[in-house]
C-alpha cells in the first residue's frame, strides 16, 4: 500500500515524485515508456518554476541544462514594425532567480529523474502500464502489466494522481468532461540544430505575425533552434513536414547547409480544461487536466504549478494534519489560475494567427509604429481556496528576495507555513493563535530583513502568512489579523495536533 501512485513520469510526474520523496511519503511512479522521449518538446519555463525545482534541491542542477532567457519576446509584423514587447528580465528576478528559461526538455526529465533517485520512499516502475483503475473506500486498485515480461500485477495507492496527458485514463475513470475554450489550430514545429556557420538569427523570441504565414521563432539553448509554422488553408500536412518544404518555409532565414533538422511534427494547439480534477482518492495534473497554447510558454509553467499546490496538500492529509476536504481546495484554487493565463495565451494567439489582411491591418493600426506595447506578465490570484481574503497580493507568489545574510527566502522557510513581520505584531496575537502555530509547525520569522521590510511596507502590511508553495494565503496590518488570518488556517487547512 503506497501513500501516493503517480501514473506518467513526464516532467509533472517527475517533479511530484521529488516533492513526495522529500515529504517521505511512500510514493509509486508508473510509466509505460522504456526511457524518456529523446526529441524537443516543451521549451520554457517561468521564474516560479525555477522555484519549485529550487525547493527539491534541483535549480544548480537545472540551470546547468537551461538558458536564462533576458531578452524577452517580441511581436513583429509582416512589415518588420514590432507592435508588442515581452521585455527580458535580470538574472535576479522576483521569484530569486531570472523569470524565464529555455531548455531541452529530455535532458530536464534526466535532471528530475536523477533527483526522484536520491529518494529510497520513491519506486519507479518504467514499462509499466496502467490498465484498469478501481477505486475502493480506503484507497485505490491498480492494475498494472509490465511490458517486458507481460505480466500483470495489482498495487494500491491511498491516491492516484494521473499526470498521463492528454489521453488520461485517471480522466476518464473520474469522468471529468474537458470545457472547450475555443482555439483548435494546427501548427507545424520544426527543431533544428545549427551548424557552425549558421548565419546569425535572432537570440530572443519573435512571433512573426504575418498574416500570410504566421512564424513563431525561438532561440532555445546552445545550438537548437525552432520554427513554429501555423498551416492555412490548403497546406497537405504530409507535404508540409517534408525537408523541402520546411526549408523553403524558413529560406529567408536559413539554408539546409546551416542546420540538420532534429523534429518536424504537426500539433493542434488547443485550449481546453476539465471540470472535475478530483473524484474521492482520484486527482489530475497537468496535461491531464488542462491544455493550453503556447503563445505564454506556460503548458509546463501550469502543470508543475498543478504539483507544487497539490503536493503539499497531499502531504497535509496523509499525515492526518489536514482532513480530505483539503485536497477540494485543489481544483478550486487552480483551475481559475489556468483558465486566466490559457484565455491570455487564447489573446495572444489572436495576435499572431490573423490572417485577414483587413483584420490585420486593424490590428497593427491598434499598436503605433516604432513605440511597441509593453507586455507585462501577468501574476493572476488562486481561486477560493486556503487563502484569507480574495484580493491581490493574497493569492499570488511571494517574491524570493536575497536576505541579508546572503541566503534566498525559501532556503530560510523550507517548506513550511511562515509568517513574517515586524516583531510587535507577531508577539501581540493571541494565545490561541501562538498554541496553533506551535501545533501546526508554522514558522515564526520576525524580521528586520530590509528586503522583506521594504516589501511591507510598498504593500501597507506589517506581517503576512505564507504557505508551503510560497503564495500569500494572508496579510495583517495588526496583531487581530494575524489572529484572523490564523482562524482561517484552521478552517480551511490545517487540523491542531
Amino acid at each position: 500500500m503506497f501513500d501516493v501512485a503517480i501514473i506518467g513520469y513526464g516532467p509533472a510526474g517527475a517533479t511530484l515524485a521529488n516533492l513526495l520523496g522529500q515529504a517521505g511519503l511512500s510514493t509509486l511512479v508508473l510509466e509505460k515508456e522504456a526511457v524518456i522521449y529523446p526529441l524537443p518538446r516543451a521549451i520554457h519555463f517561468d521564474g516560479e518554476v525555477m522555484r519549485i525545482f529550487q525547493s527539491v534541491g534541483l535549480r544548480q542542477a537545472v540551470e546547468t541544462i537551461s538558458r536564462a532567457g533576458l531578452k524577452g519576446m517580441q511581436f513583429v509584423n509582416a512589415k518588420g514594425d514590432t507592435l508588442l514587447t515581452r521585455g527580458g528580465t535580470a538574472h535576479q528576478g522576483p521569484h530569486g532567480c531570472a523569470s524565464n528559461y529555455y531548455f531541452h526538455q529530455p535532458q530536464l526529465e534526466q535532471v528530475l529523474r536523477d533527483g526522484v533517485s536520491h529518494f529510497g520512499n520513491v519506486d519507479v516502475r518504467l514499462q509499466h502500464e496502467v490498465t484498469d483503475i478501481t477505486p475502493q473506500a480506503d484507497h485505490v486498485n491498480l492494475s498494472v502489466t509490465d511490458a517486458r515480461t507481460g505480466q500483470a500485477t495489482e498495487v494500491q495507492a491511498r491516491y492516484v494522481v494521473g499526470c498521463d496527458g492528454a489521453r488520461s485514463l485517471v480522466r476518464k475513470v473520474i469522468g471529468s468532461p474537458m470545457k472547450d475554450l475555443g482555439l483548435h489550430q494546427p501548427w507545424l514545429v520544426f527543431d533544428v540544430l545549427l551548424k557552425s556557420h549558421a548565419p546569425a538569427l535572432p537570440d530572443h523570441t519573435v512571433q512573426y505575425c504575418d498574416p500570410a504565414r504566421p512564424m513563431t521563432w525561438c532561440n532555445v539553448t546552445e545550438n537548437r533552434r525552432r520554427w513554429e509554422i501555423m498551416l492555412m488553408p490548403g497546406d497537405d500536412p504530409a507535404v508540409l513536414v517534408q525537408p523541402e518544404t520546411l526549408w523553403t518555409l524558413v529560406s529567408r532565414w536559413m539554408k539546409p547547409e546551416h542546420a540538420d533538422i532534429e523534429r518536424a511534427v504537426i500539433y493542434t494547439f488547443h485550449s481546453v480544461i476539465a471540470e472535475g480534477w478530483r473524484k474521492d482518492r482520484l486527482l489530475l495534473a497537468g496535461d491531464s487536466a488542462h491544455q493550453t497554447p503556447p503563445f505564454l510558454g506556460q503548458g509546463m509553467c501550469a502543470a508543475l504549478r498543478d504539483v507544487a499546490n497539490l503536493a503539499w496538500k497531499l502531504e497535509a492529509v496523509l499525515r492526518g494534519r489536514a482532513s480530505e476536504a483539503l485536497l477540494d481546495t485543489y481544483e478550486s484554487e487552480r483551475s481559475p489560475h489556468v483558465h486566466a493565463f490559457i484565455e491570455l495565451a487564447v489573446k495572444l494567439g489572436d495576435i499572431i494567427q490573423a490572417t485577414d489582411p483587413d483584420k490585420a491591418r486593424e490590428r497593427d493600426a491598434h499598436f503605433k509604429a516604432g513605440q511597441p506595447e509593453i507586455f507585462e506578465f501577468p501574476s493572476p490570484c488562486l481561486g477560493a481556496g486556503v487563502l484569507h481574503g480574495n484580493k491581490a497580493p493574497v493569492g499570488q507568489p511571494f517574491p524570493q528576495p536575497v536576505l541579508a545574510d546572503g541566503r534566498l527566502l525559501d532556503e530560510h522557510l523550507g517548506n513550511h507555513f511562515a509568517v513574517i513581520g515586524r516583531a510587535h505584531v507577531l508577539s501581540g496575537v493571541s494565545e490561541e493563535t501562538q498554541q496553533v502555530w506551535r501545533e501546526t509547525d508554522v514558522l515564526i520569522m520576525p524580521t528586520q530583513d530590509p528586503a522583506l521590510l521594504s516589501w511591507l511596507d510598498e504593500h501597507g502590511f506589517a506581517a503576512i502568512m505564507l504557505r508551503p508553495d510560497r503564495y500569500i494565503m494572508g496579510t495583517a496590518r495588526t496583531s487581530e489579523d494575524l489572529d484572523a488570518v490564523t482562524a482561517c488556517l484552521c478552517a480551511t487547512a490545517l487540523q491542531p495536533h
